[in-house]
């Protein structure tokens, strides 16, 4: 895929009840939304823009030689925000696919960004993401840990028939966390905004069961880590030391 249709966007929101003003929190002298814009460029797979809903992001994104693009407080979840984005920066149509990153993984590793879009090769894959093996024991059966439940579709990728807050399968083999990074097809996404939220995903409070319940084939790509997700202040404190301080 070329530069020229494939685009990064990172959307940030302000509002957190945990980490008040996250997007602006100090990691390694800069703010964690300049951190993952960072993480995106060096994934060097198309431009990187922040689609963000407050003026103080845009702000820092800009300081910082980036893009970012304002969106409204009113978005449910980043998909529609970086829909709006997507729409005002190529209005014309000529990105065709859209890697969204989430603006609280400063340490997601740029090869894993790039792997995201090693399932779209396939035709019928409308919409991939990551995933990686358990290894802790704490994580199987912790509903904050999100499985992915698939069957081989190739060396290195899962094509998704769950997500689930359980553990399952259940039997002996292997349990699969799903990193929630997506790569979409641009007529995916469009079709995905226009859907209701679903039955099943909001049972298990997960966004990508509407894509599954719509009948969208969604592929995963099996990655070897987990990147920090940034929610808490424990969490920043294990992301400075991550990246330095």
């Amino acid at each position: 895929m070329s530069k020229s249709t494939t685009l990064v966007l990172v959307p940030a929101r302000i509002a957190s009840t945990r980490l008040p003003g996250k997007p602006l929190a100090d990691i390694a002298g800069l703010p964690m939304i300049v951190q993952v814009m960072k993480r995106g460029q060096e994934a060097d797979i198309g431009e990187v823009v922040v689609a963000t809903d407050t003026q103080e992001v845009a702000d820092a994104v800009h300081d910082h030689g980036g893009q970012a693009m304002m969106t409204s407080v009113e978005h449910p979840s980043g998909s529609d925000r970086i829909h709006e984005a997507l729409q005002a920066y190529d209005g014309d149509g000529q990105v065709q696919t859209i890697v969204n990153v989430q603006g609280d993984l400063p340490t997601i590793d740029p090869d894993s960004i790039r792997a995201s879009l090693r399932p779209l090769i396939n035709p019928d894959v409308m919409l991939s993401t990551l995933a990686t093996e358990i290894t802790r024991e704490e994580e199987r059966d912790n509903p904050n840990v999100v499985k992915l439940v698939g069957t081989p579709a190739g060396e290195g990728v899962l094509r998704a028939l769950y997500f689930t807050r359980a553990t399952a399968p259940t039997g002996p083999g292997p349990l699969y966390h799903h990193i929630g990074l997506y790569a979409w097809r641009r007529s995916a996404l469009e079709r995905f905004v226009s859907l209701p939220p679903s039955a099943l995903e909001t049972r298990e409070r997960l966004e990508q069961l509407r894509a599954l319940e719509d009948g969208m084939r969604v592929d995963a790509a099996l990655v070897d880590t987990v990147p920090l997700g940034v929610d808490t202040p424990e969490d920043l404190e294990r992301a400075r030391a991550v990246l330095g301080t």
